[in-house]
């Protein structure tokens, strides 16, 4: 029997996300992003049409320089003003009842400690649907306003997030036992303090003496994304992830990552269906397939490619600015984004690509196009890859969503390859896995009884 595939809204709090420019029309209700009311409606169309979850991206930084400064992305919106998502999160939490709600955060922007104890406020409010998306930050203009002189080599980046996490689980998973908080009103005991412990971690970067100071939420541990694509970040997405967000160009590529992902999780003695991989995709959608390609070039028309540009190479740290989008890719330096080049190459044969085929690919290539029922077959080649669910990026907001939930998701439904809407309200980690904690193969794991005085030296 077919696996359902789960899905995701991949969201930003700002007026530009993935596809940028698109806040200019009509339907583009991102450009209210600081309205509450846009988000609170949208979660519950998701959470009623049957998404899993709602995932928001984030940055605490300006991206790389273009057009020899930073006023370009003022300017043009690209992702600043942003809002902090966490904050969004409370709101949306007791407005929707089975949506899970995912966000992005990094060591670089909060002490573990008191990111723990937020963490857990969340999915207390939430019932149990919180979930993080792990990253080491990637922006040197968000290193720089945390104090440093520019962003953490690469390698150490994920050495403090190992520290990072390692504290995070010794508070959630360690520092409570179950069965600690007693609420008794006779004896006048809330909490059972030989099963409250400190963990008194010492490491290269941080001393956290503890206790954590929620009580054991409904997953303890919120649900774990990771996003890196690097071998040190598919490392640690093997160690630690839940779930891995990818952008594959195509189902093979997918294929290719998954099968390396999960025979590395296997090597650090967890099981390679541990881990859920989620591709990044946006949709073009018509009753018709001439009808979905029309719309497909109307929509590509509407992209602002500079800004495309721009948000591409600026993650890279590469200032595309004043190179004219007829440039050939020949002429321009590939250093920091060579499989991007690369993959345009093998992608235009024919002719020498230029820097607009570099912005117009990135649109393409993470698009599908068809009918419900083309776009239902496209997804089982995805599905059969290894991929578990699918991350769908917004053109407008709320109406890319809304049409996929109106004409897609009954056509997936059809086929079993959507799950109907929740009725029960479950933790959104027993929705994915079938259980409410971690389980026993993840490091986080280890920490259970691990503070309790029988245990102490």
């Amino acid at each position: 029997m077919t696996k359902p595939l789960s899905f995701s809204a991949f969201l930003m709090n700002t007026a530009n996300h993935n596809l940028h420019g698109l806040w200019r029309e009509d339907e583009g209700g991102q450009r209210d992003f600081n309205d509450i009311d846009l988000w609170i409606s949208l979660a519950k169309r998701l959470d009623e049409g049957g998404f899993d979850a709602i995932f928001f991206a984030d940055v605490v930084g300006l991206y790389g320089n273009h057009r020899g400064g930073w006023k370009y992305h003022v300017e043009k919106g690209l992702q600043i003003p942003s809002n902090d998502p966490m904050v969004l999160l409370s709101a949306l939490a007791v407005n929707t009842k089975n949506l899970g709600l995912a966000f992005t955060a990094s060591p670089l922007q909060e002490h573990p400690f008191n990111f723990a104890r937020r963490v857990s406020t969340l999915d207390h409010i939430s019932k149990g649907r919180i979930a993080w998306n792990m990253t080491t930050g990637f922006l040197d203009n968000a290193f720089r306003n945390f104090g440093y002189e520019g962003m953490v080599p690469h390698d150490e980046r994920y050495k403090w997030l190992d520290e990072y996490v390692d504290v995070l689980y010794k508070l959630w998973e360690g520092s409570w036992d179950e069965g600690a908080l007693l609420k008794d009103k006779e004896s006048g005991i809330y909490a059972d303090s030989d099963k409250v412990h400190k963990i008194n971690h010492v490491g290269e970067r941080y001393k956290v003496e503890g206790p954590h100071l929620v009580a054991p939420t409904p997953q303890r541990t919120p649900v774990l994304f990771q996003a890196g694509s690097s071998p040190t970040g598919r490392d640690f997405a093997a160690r630690n992830a839940e779930g891995v967000f990818i952008k594959a160009p195509n189902p093979e590529i997918a294929r290719k990552q998954i099968e390396e992902t999960r025979r590395i999780a296997i090597q650090h003695g967890r099981d390679g269906k541990d881990l859920q991989f989620y591709q990044g995709l946006s949709f073009v959608i018509g009753e018709t397939e001439e009808e979905a390609q029309r719309k497909a070039i109307e929509l590509e028309n509407k992209v602002d490619l500079e800004m495309m540009v721009a948000h591409m190479a600026g993650g890279a740290g590469i200032d595309l600015g004043n190179v004219s989008l007829d440039t050939p890719l020949d002429d321009v330096d590939s250093q920091g984004m060579s499989t991007f080049f690369n993959w345009v190459k093998q992608n235009t044969p024919k002719r020498t690509p230029t820097v607009e085929d570099l912005a117009r690919y990135h649109v393409r290539t993470i698009r599908v196009v068809g009918t419900p029922e083309s776009i239902a077959d496209q997804l089982e080649q995805w599905q059969k890859a290894g991929v578990d669910g699918i991350n769908v990026i917004s053109a407008t907001i709320p109406g890319s969503y809304e049409e996929f939930i109106d004409h897609v998701l009954p056509v997936l439904r059809q086929r079993g390859l959507a799950r109907n809407p929740d009725e029960e309200q479950t933790t959104f980690r027993n929705k994915l896995f079938g259980e409410d904690r971690l389980n026993k193969r993840h490091p986080a794991s280890e920490y259970r009884g691990a503070f309790a005085p029988k245990n102490l030296v």
